[in-house]
């Protein structure tokens, strides 16, 4: 069992940057590979970014390529997302999951946390 409780959302102007983090309860963290994930009102989830267990590889969505990037701390227990250039369309309810296997679609992992709001003013 993994509990997954993320933080570092907030009120950001566009074009600013910050860091998400999600911290994890259990002893075997390190197996799991982790996912951000996002979603805006009236929209579905959809992915952001994932890291396999180690550390590599990494993916991200299109839309934040260049801008965002996932890593983790295995010793801490925990991933983090930093979001640089921020845009208003970045605006979301930003969610972080653990899974077995390192995918880009939500249905492959098992454990969520309850997620952190970004919201961006223009």
């Amino acid at each position: 069992q993994v509990q997954l409780v993320e933080s570092g959302g907030g009120l950001v102007q566009a074009g600013g940057s910050l860091r998400l983090s999600c911290a994890a309860s259990g002893r075997t963290f390190s197996t799991f590979a982790m996912g951000w994930f996002r979603q805006a009102p009236g929209k579905e989830r959809e992915f952001v970014a994932a890291i396999g267990w180690s550390g590599a590889p990494t993916y991200y969505a299109d839309s934040v390529k260049g801008r965002f990037t996932i890593s983790r701390d295995n010793a801490k227990n925990t991933v983090y997302l930093q979001m640089n250039s921020l845009k208003p369309e970045d605006t979301a309810l930003y969610y972080c999951a653990a899974g077995p296997v390192l995918r880009t679609t939500s249905g492959m992992y098992n454990y969520w946390g309850q997620g952190t709001q970004v919201t961006l003013s223009s």
